[in-house]
């Protein structure tokens, strides 16, 4: 692990924000090196609004999917909304599905079974628009490469409007409107917006041609928050925006369906941030999709039921269940299978795959893997001779670019730079794997192979005060771009007996200058040896948070790594 301590960029301007904001000289440095540099921008950083968000009509094509779709509603045409199984994909259905209802939409949804038809826009989905009698297809979260798909609509008098966030390929679909703000064509500001975010775009527009209160959009926040923090996408510019204004209506519980999942997952009492919904209720919604059917997790969102709420919560709980010890059981197959293969140790690339390997779990089992080699690494599910494959990757290593180049080992792929999905030949795994290293030794250096922890600032633990804590509490909503803010502190003293505690978790005492604080390493166990209590000659990197526990907050120090 190479600690890598970030340098301010631009001095002069960090002390004249220092300055400006009455802030201690380390806050200014983050600051700076997060781009956010004169006072203007620390106030919109720092007070997110909705003032700030940018003119829905800025994107591509926004006028002619909003003209289609109010023309539908005043039609009483029959309304088809397509999305994904994920839980991007599963709030962009539930608000879009909401929001049109809202205006007298006679609207219907469906989400593809994730085994039986995999990812995007299928012919099965298409054929259950014909037979509900729809004459409008939009999709969310999807999309951008469905040309025949798109084809087959147009073809059965379906007019179809893309709302889409992934990478488009050489050839647009031939759709009334296609929104994506990463199509090469689209002036609109910020690229990075997630499926739902795209979707909630729509509907603002659609909220400002029919003239109505701000409310009637904005009531629906909570899903844009829920779908773009799950998405892992950046957490900068809008979306900043869309999951702070989002995550405090979470809070105030007033969806029934996420206050179901929220009880129904022991958060009842606690602040949700951004990392009570990657881990635990992102997972518990993703669920149902991986092992099943996801129109339950839409219908969760929907339902003004409490009771039905709870029954669905209770359902997503148990598969969520199932689908940690699926994980558990391929992940351990996984290692067994690049241990026994020698030829994996100098491998730039991992591609593994497996008859019975279930579809929906590949995906969260690749992440662990990248997570424990370092390697960017491709998990494929076989079944009748075809596989689906979910691919992870690290940091300089972009995997859709990647498949792109083997594109002619794949039968089809889609995706981000970070992660992406495929299907291929069974026979054609072995070429692909070589291809794909090929593609690797071109653009991976070894330096590239050594995982990196970026820190923001080199401290003492005097340094750690209260105001210190209420500042780096404003820099939330975390993610992406704007991760927590990472320190280091040398010549630590351990203090008091380090020890090992739930699941390989190390607890422990730190003291500097008189300052005490406790310090918690989740799964580093395995750097117990590095703690020699009474010395002062421990390095540490962390982060800095406040652990509630029985009513009473404390400091804690959360830890990344330790010499």
């Amino acid at each position: 692990m190479q600690w890598c301590v970030a340098n301010t960029l631009n001095k002069s301007k960090a002390q004249a924000l220092a300055e400006a904001l009455g802030v201690p000289q380390i806050i200014a440095d983050i600051l700076v090196n997060r781009s956010v540099d004169d006072y203007d921008s620390a106030r919109r950083y720092f007070s997110p609004k909705w003032e700030d968000l940018y003119d829905p009509f800025l994107m591509k094509d926004m006028d002619k999917a909003v003209d289609r779709i109010i023309a539908a509603l005043r039609r009483n045409e029959r309304i088809f909304i397509y999305g994904d199984y994920d839980v991007d994909g599963i709030t962009s259905v539930s608000l879009m599905a909401l929001f049109l209802r809202s205006q007298g939409g006679n609207v219907i949804y469906y989400i593809p079974n994730r085994i039986r038809e995999g990812y995007g826009l299928s012919e099965l989905g298409i054929q259950q628009a014909i037979d509900a009698g729809a004459s409008l297809l939009i999709t969310v979260d999807c999309g951008i490469t469905a040309v025949e798909q798109v084809r087959m609509a147009r073809d059965e008098g379906i007019d179809v409007i893309i709302s889409d966030h992934h990478e488009p390929s050489r050839e647009l679909p031939e759709a009334v409107a296609i929104l994506d703000p990463k199509r090469d064509s689209c002036q609109y500001p910020f690229k990075q917006l997630a499926g739902v975010g795209v979707a909630y775009k729509l509907i603002q527009a659609i909220g400002q041609k029919l003239g109505l209160p701000d409310e009637d959009v904005r009531c629906y926040i909570d899903l844009v928050a829920l779908g773009s923090t799950a998405d892992i996408v950046p957490l900068v510019d809008e979306n900043r925006i869309l999951v702070d204004q989002g995550l405090k209506k979470i809070n105030r519980l007033d969806r029934i369906g996420i206050h179901a999942l929220i009880e129904s997952s022991g958060l009842l009492e606690k602040q949700i941030g951004t990392g009570q919904v990657v881990f635990i209720l992102a997972p518990r919604i993703n669920a149902v999709g991986r092992m099943g059917d996801a129109e339950r997790a839409v219908q969760l969102l929907l339902t003004n039921s409490y009771q039905q709420a709870r029954e669905i919560a209770g359902v997503l709980e148990r598969e969520n269940k199932q689908r940690k010890s699926i994980d558990e059981e391929t992940y351990q197959e996984a290692l067994e299978m690049i241990e026994s293969n020698a030829s994996n140790d100098k491998a730039l690339t991992l591609v593994l795959a497996k008859e019975g390997w279930h579809p929906g779990v590949i995906g969260i089992v690749a992440s662990r893997i990248v997570e424990k080699v370092y390697r960017p690494t491709i998990m494929i599910a076989v079944e009748d001779g075809v596989g689906k494959g979910s691919a992870r990757s690290i940091s300089n290593f972009d995997i859709y670019s990647a498949l792109k180049q083997c594109e002619t080992c794949l039968i089809g792929y889609g995706g981000h730079r970070y992660a992406a999905g495929l299907t291929i030949e069974l026979d054609k795994i072995d070429e692909f794997r070589g291809a794909l290293e090929t593609v690797a030794s071109k653009t991976l250096l070894e330096e590239d192979l050594i995982q990196k922890i970026y820190i923001d600032a080199e401290i003492t633990l005097p340094e750690i005060n209260d105001k210190m804590i209420r500042l780096l509490n404003r820099f939330a909503p975390f993610g992406p771009k704007n991760m927590r803010p990472v320190f280091m502190s040398r010549n630590l003293k351990v203090v008091g007996s380090p020890r090992i505690v739930g699941r390989n978790h190390l607890k422990f005492k730190v003291q500097q200058g008189g300052e005490v604080f406790d310090a918690i390493g989740f799964n580093l166990g395995n750097l117990q040896y590095c703690l020699h209590p009474g010395e002062s000659n421990l390095d540490m990197v962390y982060v800095i948070e406040e652990n509630n526990y029985n009513g009473q907050v404390r400091k804690q120090l959360r830890v990344k790594d330790l010499r």
